[in-house]
């Protein structure tokens, strides 16, 4: 430090600026920090929130063997391309569980409004059981056909194919699976973000 004639310390400027510019860093740091927070938080670890509800699948394409309608007409699920597609996969007999997937297809494409007639509903039967007519009554729209067993094996399953209800995206790739007693809103809400996003169906 210098000192004037009088013996007055003369401030060092050096210091003074080393000083101003850890002041400029620390607010600098103040103010960058929200968006960095926000990038890693969108990037890296994205809050539960903002998961999809359904669980993801490696997009796949899945065979397109020919299927029989109840009546015996041929039928592919290649039909429905440049639609999105709520699969079931159940026996004819149709317990309350399949019931149960039913009734979820059908309100949670209602729920889309405008958009419902983007969606397409299948239930592939997995046995020779006729199903009750009342279910078919009650689901007007419903595409129904009988699968082969090497079909049935590709949609992919923690526990069997009968618990889940799929969604295959409009070039027929299957994409997520969701529980067979989900959580409807939250179904809906992944469906809504999926018809928003794309460009196709």
């Amino acid at each position: 430090m210098s000192f004037s004639a009088s013996g007055e310390p003369i401030p060092d400027a050096t210091g003074d600026r080393r000083r101003g510019r850890r002041i400029a860093l620390v607010i600098l740091a103040l103010c960058v920090a929200p968006t960095v927070a926000a990038w890693l938080a969108y990037f890296v670890w994205q809050p539960q929130s903002r998961l999809n509800y359904g669980e993801l699948i490696d997009a796949r394409a899945i065979s397109d063997p020919e299927l029989r309608r109840l009546d015996g007409s041929p039928f592919r699920l290649s039909q429905l391309r440049g639609r999105w597609v709520l699969l079931q996969i159940d026996s004819g007999a149709c317990a309350e569980d399949c019931g149960k997937k039913l009734l979820y297809m059908r309100q949670v494409r209602l729920a889309q409004g405008e958009d419902a007639e983007r969606i397409e509903r299948v239930w592939l039967l997995a046995d020779t059981v006729l199903p009750d007519a009342e279910h078919l009554r009650d689901h007007q729209g419903l595409r129904v056909a009988r699968a082969p067993g090497p079909l049935l094996a590709e949609f992919p399953a923690a526990r069997s194919p009968y618990y889940h209800i799929y969604l295959l995206d409009p070039l027929g790739n299957l994409m997520l699976r969701f529980p067979g007693d989900p959580d409807a809103q939250r179904m809906a809400k992944d469906l809504a973000r999926l018809l928003r996003a794309s460009r196709v169906g």
